[in-house]
């Protein structure tokens, strides 16, 4: 079976890919396939996350094991297409060059049959030129999200205030 998604910038202008891959593809597939696409010269870590219909970011499927061991990571390279997307499952969020932010929204689109003659990965469809720079993105926190002990009267850029000792280290 093929896979066929649309990979779209998260920005204000529509920049984006229709990308089809077969069903035992690996993520790292994946992201080679978005990175040559969109023209990055993949040498900056990138990240899937498993998305709901709302578009939260969920469960990461990273491109390298930068934990300590002491839990068990997803990675791109051993995780296929078909174990994280389904007619159920069809939202994943991609970030490429974790300093920039380049933020992607993936959407599943189709399942089709495998077309004689044509080579996977395929790119489809291309709309909308990348910008030179990553989208800006607001993070706002959700309310609550700091608890009751959060301050919001405290305020990060008035430091004359703060307790200092000189001799702490």
């Amino acid at each position: 079976m093929v896979y066929r998604f649309r990979v779209i910038l998260d920005a204000e202008e529509d920049v984006f890919r229709d990308i089809e891959l077969l069903q035992e593809s690996t993520l790292e597939d994946f992201h080679n396939s978005i990175i040559n696409a969109f023209g990055f010269d993949g040498t900056e870590m990138a990240s899937f996350y498993i998305s709901d219909e709302d578009w939260n970011q969920g469960q990461e499927i990273s491109q390298f094991d930068v934990s300590d061991g002491e839990e068990s990571v997803m990675l791109m390279n051993e995780t296929k297409l078909d174990s994280v997307v389904s007619e159920d499952q069809t939202k994943l969020i991609y970030v490429y060059d974790f300093l920039n932010m380049w933020t992607f929204l993936i959407e599943l689109g189709e399942i089709a049959e495998i077309e004689e003659g044509r080579d996977y990965p395929n790119l489809m469809f291309v709309h909308g030129q990348i910008p030179l720079e990553a989208p800006d993105k607001e993070f706002v926190a959700e309310k609550d999200e700091f608890g009751d002990n959060f301050d919001e009267d405290f305020d990060l850029d008035d430091y004359d205030d703060l307790p200092f000792d000189e001799n702490w280290n």
